[in-house]
């Protein structure tokens, strides 16, 4: 075989990875692309926020109301 006629190698995929989702517009041109990391990001913060609100609504509901500051006499404004 001669060296000019060397078969090139092939880029070899790291399978390791998991699934990559790639999202094209119409002109062929990449607009973005979704990783399984992205996935595991989205959940985690979904969890979280669940997490903090269940917190949240449970600290409101146990806390002592807000006592009404004492207002003065409101003042009237004339009317013309």
């Amino acid at each position: 075989m001669n060296q000019f006629e060397s078969k090139q190698s092939q880029p070899k995929l790291n399978t390791d990875e998991g699934w990559i989702v790639q999202v094209y517009d119409s002109n062929r041109r990449l607009l973005c692309v979704l990783e399984s990391s992205h996935a595991w990001i989205f959940l985690i913060g979904c969890g979280v926020g669940l997490l903090l609100s269940v917190i949240w609504i449970n600290a409101a509901r146990y806390s002592p109301p807000l006592e009404p500051t004492s207002t003065q006499e409101s003042t009237i404004l004339p009317v013309d």
